[in-house]
């Protein structure tokens, strides 16, 4: 079961909206009135998609997004009256894995959030891959930097401090990133 949390502060406008997720199979696990206590709230409860129903959605409520979605990222959908191209770019930016502009019909409610848990899921997916690419260029970086000063402190070849550091992490037990990481450091202490 879908564990959803609302947004909303019109009660009047969030009830079909409840009760349209309760027929889909999921459970409405709170109902905030504004964003200002979203990151508080969604790391606390843990819901498994946040909907936002607004007219249109303001500065405060994107930045709140923002910090949201960086200390407790979750599927957003945000319903909204607002189709100005800026405010679609702002919150997608945001967050919002689903901006929908008018109306949503009870039977295309339960598509629209599969698809901003899908956009969601393969957005998360694609930043774990950018950092662990971050993460072994600066590794990278850092071998070659350990490198080239064993090279000039020790006048060899580049293939030579290469086995030098990688002969020293095994009998160490350590990544090569981390070997590499401490001669440098060790460098910048005698020099």
């Amino acid at each position: 079961m879908l564990r959803v949390m609302l947004v909303d502060n019109h009660l009047e406008r969030t009830a079909p909206l409840k009760k349209s997720l309760t027929e889909a199979g999921c459970e409405v696990i709170a109902h905030l009135s504004d964003t200002a206590n979203l990151d508080e709230a969604v790391s606390r409860l843990q819901p498994d998609i946040v909907i936002i129903d607004t007219d249109s959605p303001s500065r405060d409520t994107l930045e709140h997004l923002i910090v949201m979605s960086q200390n407790a990222p979750r599927p957003i959908v945000m319903f909204t009256h607002d189709g100005d191209t800026e405010k679609i770019r702002s919150a997608t930016r945001a967050g919002v894995s689903a901006y929908v502009v008018g109306g949503l019909t009870n039977e295309k409610l339960k598509p629209v959030m599969d698809a901003a848990i899908a956009r969601f899921e393969e957005f998360k997916a694609l930043r774990a891959e950018l950092n662990e690419a971050n993460l072994k260029l600066s590794e990278r970086k850092v071998v070659e930097k350990a490198k080239g000063l064993l090279m000039k402190q020790r006048g060899i070849d580049e293939d030579a401090a290469y086995t030098l550091l990688r002969n020293m992490a095994m009998k160490q037990n350590i990544r090569l990133a981390t070997l590499a990481e401490q001669v440098v450091q060790a460098a910048k202490l005698l020099l």
